[in-house]
């Protein structure tokens, strides 16, 4: 044989020695550090389990033995829940981890980090690649409709909210100072929980009575507390009219110099 074509064959040869050696010792430090993945069985028959496995022992010196999707396993690869570590074309794998093992925790942590997705990544089969990163999921913002009537829960508010909150221009020098404006609730993120259960918000409980919903009035209270009576249809209205109002212009935040 020529010494021209020799010298790169035993140069490969010297490297895959030198790379089982390397494998085998990192096997042997791994003998009581090990772990069990379950996983898909076409993440076995692909050469992908192959593939990514021994990779994570020759960082970590753990072994992980792949075992079916319904064995018992300390983690495994769900298309259903688990962080999201990686994607194919139908789904998005995630990692529960079943039990407290340490291995377990780390291998989630090497899996679902840059590292570990670059070596998902890399897995190739006919120079293909099979799995990319996690798909992002878009949450469906469903719009509420609210069905009360604005006008009519403008008057409510006055008549029911008035003595505590200015509702608006309408009354615009009562209520009490130290109460926030319905306008400035309406910049909150939650307002809208927030008057559709007022009631049970301090202080309301008090002296709040919702028709078919909260205890009668304990009439033993002292005289000048006043119970404020709402229906479930006026507090529907309440909350029309709040949702038509302009939020509060509260100003840029406090920068700190």
């Amino acid at each position: 044989m020529p010494k021209t074509r020799l010298i790169p064959r035993l140069l490969a040869t010297a490297f895959c020695i030198s790379l089982l050696s390397v494998l085998s010792v990192v096997e042997s430090r791994a003998q009581g550090k090990s772990m069990t993945l379950a996983m898909p069985e076409a993440m076995v028959e692909n050469g992908f389990a192959k593939f990514l496995l021994p990779r994570f022992m020759l960082k970590h010196g753990v072994r992980v033995t792949p075992v079916g999707p319904g064995e018992t396993a300390d983690a495994r690869l769900d298309p259903d829940g688990g962080k999201a570590a990686f994607s194919d074309a139908s789904h998005t794998f995630g990692l529960v981890l079943v039990t407290t093992s340490p291995h377990a925790e780390k291998f989630a942590d090497w899996l679902t980090s840059d590292v570990g997705l670059r070596t998902v990544t890399s897995f190739k089969i006919d120079g293909t690649e099979i799995y990319g990163p996690p798909k992002e999921v878009v949450e469906e913002v469903v719009e509420t409709v609210l069905s009360g009537d604005a006008q009519s829960g403008q008057q409510t508010s006055v008549t029911a909210c008035g003595r505590c909150h200015v509702v608006g221009d309408i009354n615009r020098m009562a209520g009490i100072g130290s109460t926030p404006s319905f306008a400035v609730l309406r910049t909150l993120g939650d307002w809208q929980e927030r008057f559709e259960t007022f009631y049970v918000l301090n202080p309301h409980p008090a002296f709040t009575i919702i028709t078919d919903v909260t205890l009668p009035f304990d009439e033993s209270r002292p005289s000048p507390i006043s119970p404020i009576e709402v229906t479930l249809d006026e507090l529907e209205n309440i909350v029309a009219y709040v949702a038509a109002m302009a939020p509060a212009e509260l100003g840029s935040p406090i920068e700190h110099q």
